[in-house]
């Protein structure tokens, strides 16, 4: 099925910001993180609202110094942070401890971080999305969703129970998320879609590491999920 240049445009939009805001999330980062980055670095100009109306799929026509300016910090993060050391810890404190608490570059599907020319071809729906970011949870289904997680990493058992293993298994520093991820699997709170968005990959992750689920991608995972949560649904109707 072939689609129009209009549809093309619009499904880019959606797909990057959906791209920006699991960068995000998965960094817990705030939206003055990256135009900080470039500016300090010297890497091109991108501005806080630019990156909110990307992320929210507002930001229709964006320059060439956009993608630049995230492809260029993008690599950076890649080659790791330490190479910028010098640069912010002394006189940028609060954004190298963001930094040191959690800084995933975007990579291709290859392994190698997204350049411009892919960020491009993305926002302009010539490209897809990396396989490990290529998914949406909708609003309505994140309760259910995480429902289904408390009951997959637990097996059957009390909280107290697998606490220890469980939370050995998610391998997240940012003590923010791992507050979150024991509540929601505690059974205390739920995620967002938003939070679940940015969270997959890694809950994907520590599922691996307990043999929970093994090795079908996150996409795979999120099947398997969605697959529960019915089944639970169904059992109480």
């Amino acid at each position: 099925m072939s689609f129009g240049y209009r549809d093309k445009l619009s499904n880019g939009r959606r797909a990057m910001a959906h791209l920006i805001h699991l960068w995000h999330e998965r960094n817990g980062w705030s939206h003055k993180v990256l135009p900080m980055l470039s500016e300090i670095l010297d890497l091109g100009k991108v501005h806080n609202s630019q990156i909110s109306n990307l992320r929210n799929g507002k930001l229709s026509s964006p320059g060439p110094e956009v993608f630049l300016a995230l492809a260029q910090v993008n690599t950076i993060l890649d080659q790791g942070i330490e190479i910028i050391r010098d640069r912010l810890e002394d006189n940028y404190p609060d954004l190298w401890k963001s930094l040191q608490e959690s800084a995933l570059p975007l990579k291709n599907d290859s392994g190698n971080p997204l350049s411009a020319g892919e960020l491009f071809e993305i926002f302009s729906g010539l490209k897809s999305l990396p396989s490990s970011f290529d998914w949406y949870i909708e609003d309505e289904e994140a309760s259910a969703l995480s429902d289904a997680l408390s009951a997959h990493f637990c097996q059957n058992m009390a909280w107290r129970s697998c606490k220890i293993k469980v939370m050995e298994a998610y391998d997240v520093n940012k003590s923010t998320r791992r507050e979150r991820f024991a509540e929601v699997i505690a059974g205390i709170r739920d995620y967002t879609a938003e939070e679940l968005d940015g969270e997959l990959l890694d809950l994907y992750e520590a599922s691996k590491k307990l043999s929970y689920f093994q090795g079908r991608g996150p996409n795979a995972f999120l099947a398997e999920l969605r697959n529960l949560a019915s089944k639970k649904k169904d059992d109480f109707s």
